[in-house]
């Protein structure tokens, strides 16, 4: 850890919609460090068909008030962009079909064929 990096830590929720952490700036020896600003990290859940999957955003705002009237947008925004990265990862899934026959996967010729991964029925595609 770096002894000029420390920040305390407050946590603050709703019960409802997700947890704000205030990281007040301190000095190695605990006290505030006026020098650096307070920084607000906003933190949810969104459930997808394969579980939930946990978001983080910077909040603005010099208040935990301020922080929570910041959170339902930036928490928006981070369902947006997760939804996003997901779509992206399908789509680098997809491009990576491997279909039995078409290379000698497994360190086989031919790919998967006979004995290959557990004797063939399901088929060879891997998503």
């Amino acid at each position: 850890m770096n002894p000029a990096e420390l920040y305390r830590e407050e946590t603050y929720t709703d019960q409802k919609m997700g947890t704000i952490r205030k990281l007040v700036p301190v000095c190695a020896d605990g006290s505030d460090d006026p020098e650096r600003a307070v920084q607000f990290v906003g933190s949810a859940q969104v459930m997808t068909p394969m579980g939930a999957v946990p978001l983080t955003f910077a909040l603005d705002g010099t208040t935990v008030g301020e922080a929570a009237a910041d959170f339902a947008g930036k928490a928006q925004l981070a369902v947006e962009q997760t939804a996003k990265e997901i779509e992206q990862m399908r789509r680098d899934q997809a491009s990576q079909i491997v279909v039995p026959g078409q290379g000698g996967g497994a360190g086989m010729p031919g790919g998967m064929g006979g004995g290959g991964m557990g004797g063939g029925a399901g088929g060879g595609i891997i998503i």
